[in-house]
């Protein structure tokens, strides 16, 4: 039987499946996006699709503390974009 990868949410910290997640990443280079491929290279970050996840991501800037940096806020808004949780 094959493992499936876990990955913990950033907002609501459960381990989900890995595929269940949107991961956004940091490049070398510091450009922050949101990956849907799951396959960028760089540091990553795992956000659940759901609303009460997405709304505690911009609200907290829960990326400025994964990232250790300050992210810009349309990339909160892609994330939102791309996770298929438009508010």
């Amino acid at each position: 039987m094959k493992k499936i990868p876990m990955r913990t949410c950033i907002a609501c910290r459960q381990m989900k499946p890995k595929k269940e997640m949107l991961r956004v990443v940091k490049t070398a280079d510091g450009e922050i996006f949101a990956d849907p491929t799951g396959k960028a290279a760089g540091r990553g970050a795992y956000i659940c699709g759901a609303e009460e996840c997405m709304k505690k991501l911009g609200d907290k800037k829960l990326l400025h503390k994964a990232f250790s940096t300050d992210v810009a806020q349309d990339v909160y808004s892609d994330v939102k974009e791309k996770s298929g949780n438009d508010q």
